[in-house]
């Protein structure tokens, strides 16, 4: 008899987690957009623990020489090591969007021989979703404090989840899990383009929010270097700078900044030569102008608190 291995995480959706179908429908839940969240925060742990990360839709990587990640979730001529599902509180499969309130669980099913290192590194990634990130689509949507606009779709809060329960990892220290990130087996790639998705480059500021406030006004704008006024926040602000470039983002390219109202929640990313973490918390006091300093966590704090603490663990 063949031992089937799954290791499966138990959650809490805190809002809705929007997947969408071909037609922008929420209605039904679509593991692969969900799964390929998961893998953009894959890569940004991998980064930040030093290794290589291709960017799929980029850089492909092949056959056998290929980057950790890849290694795990595929590529080219190599399949994925695991099955995903997402399993509904009954255990039936989830099919129906995961909704505010849910109790849901990621379910993953080994299908080829998977290293101890890379459980260590999928259970990193989901505890740094679920605790500073959000996972899913529409997560650039924007909060507003405007009475009348708060509760449209184009400004609620998606994709922010808790862990209530984690399987059982064999014991990993973190050097352990670091080292297989930054091994010389793995492809390195070119990832100047988008090496700031690394846990290295992260910041999160928790219990605090950016929105709009009326028409005239908007921190979220403030800080990214957008205009404010409600017919003009697609704009950058007069004089704008290289780093309000580069956080607003535009129509092609994704901001830089993400905020969620409920529960309140900011993350965002900086880069080297663009936009410090120093001035990043600069932009972030003209708003709130009692932020202390403890309350901006960057990134290699945030990912060496997973890395030495969590879950049990199996000897």
């Amino acid at each position: 008899m063949t031992f089937v291995k799954t290791y499966i995480w138990r959650c809490k959706a805190h809002t809705s987690i929007w997947t969408g179908d071909a037609n922008g429908k929420e209605e039904r839940l679509i593991t692969t957009g969900l799964l390929g969240s998961i893998r953009s925060w894959f890569e940004v742990v991998v980064r930040g623990l030093g290794g290589w990360a291709c960017d799929p839709s980029e850089t492909k990587c092949q056959d056998i020489k290929h980057c950790a990640v890849c290694e795990l979730f595929g590529c080219t001529g190599w399949a994925r090591k695991f099955r995903f599902d997402v399993l509904a509180a009954n255990g039936d499969i989830q099919e129906k969007r995961v909704k505010t309130g849910d109790i849901f669980s990621l379910r993953f099913t080994r299908l080829r021989p998977v290293r101890d290192e890379e459980w260590a590194l999928l259970d990193v990634t989901l505890r740094l979703i679920a605790d500073y990130g959000a996972i899913g689509a529409r997560t650039v949507f924007k909060p507003s404090d405007e009475p009348n606009r708060k509760d449209r779709p184009n400004h609620k809060d998606y994709g922010i989840f808790e862990i209530r329960e984690r399987p059982k990892l064999r014991a990993m220290t973190a050097d352990t899990i670091r080292a297989h990130a930054r091994s010389e087996r793995w492809r390195k790639v070119d990832d100047a383009e988008f090496s700031w998705a690394s846990a290295q480059q992260l910041w999160v500021v928790r219990r605090r929010y950016l929105a709009r406030q009326n028409n005239n006004g908007s921190t979220f704008n403030r800080v990214v270097g957008r205009k404010e006024p409600k017919n003009q926040g697609q704009y950058l602000r007069n004089s704008a700078s290289t780093a309000d470039k580069w956080l607003a983002g535009n129509q092609r390219v994704s901001k830089k900044v993400f905020s969620f109202k409920d529960p309140p929640r900011t993350f965002g990313f900086v880069k080297a030569g663009v936009v410090t973490f120093a001035e990043m918390r600069t932009r972030l006091r003209v708003v709130w102008p009692d932020l202390k300093d403890e309350e901006f966590i960057k990134g290699p704090a945030i990912l060496s608190e997973l890395l030495n603490t969590g879950a049990e663990k199996t000897p």
